[in-house]
């Protein structure tokens, strides 16, 4: 797995070995920025829940995001996140959180430009904690969330406050873009 574009790109990123993380393929997460930059300029903070490997965050800072901050909770995947930092000598605008993505959203303090969700497909309660997420501090009034998941778990297209407003399908990975509803 490879950086595609941005200040870091071509570097390889390491991938974790016999766990559950499916990272995101080069098409999927190309279509993911490829919106990102049609609808957002704000990418002061990001946060990647379920990071993985880091691939998300890590092409976010190549792309110019100023911060990103890491969640996973596999101890393995997050001591390759941060293998994957410093390799591309990203480590001074990054933290990696090694804990639960409930916890991490009860605990982080401070308001997102883009979120960025890719949990393992086989995870039936993603639409809780998107939910969970929706009510959070977490997310601003200009927040981006984008949520990785499969064609055969649908979400709502509303999570209060949180509507959705692109949803795009790759092969088997659809991304579902979320912004908190405006207010008259």
């Amino acid at each position: 797995m490879r950086v595609i574009a941005g200040k870091v790109k071509g570097h390889q990123l390491k991938v974790p070995k016999r766990t559950t993380t499916r990272p995101a393929t080069d098409l999927v997460r190309g279509a993911i920025f490829s919106i990102l930059e049609t609808t957002t300029s704000n990418w002061t903070q990001v946060l990647d829940l379920f990071a993985g490997s880091g691939a998300l965050g890590i092409e976010a800072l190549s792309r110019g995001a100023d911060w990103v901050d890491f969640v996973e909770h596999d101890p393995r995947c997050c001591d390759i996140i941060r293998q994957n930092l410093e390799k591309t000598r990203l480590t001074a605008q990054a933290h990696v959180y090694c804990c639960s993505v409930a916890k991490a959203i009860s605990f982080l303090d401070k308001e997102y430009s883009i979120i960025l969700m890719d949990p393992p497909y086989s995870n039936s309660s993603i639409g809780n904690l998107v939910a969970q997420l929706a009510t959070s501090k977490l997310v601003g009034t200009d927040s981006i969330v984008v949520v990785t998941h499969s064609p055969h778990l649908g979400l709502d297209s509303t999570y209060a406050p949180l509507n959705l407003i692109k949803e795009r399908r790759h092969g088997d990975s659809c991304i579902a873009i979320y912004q908190k509803e405006s207010k008259p």
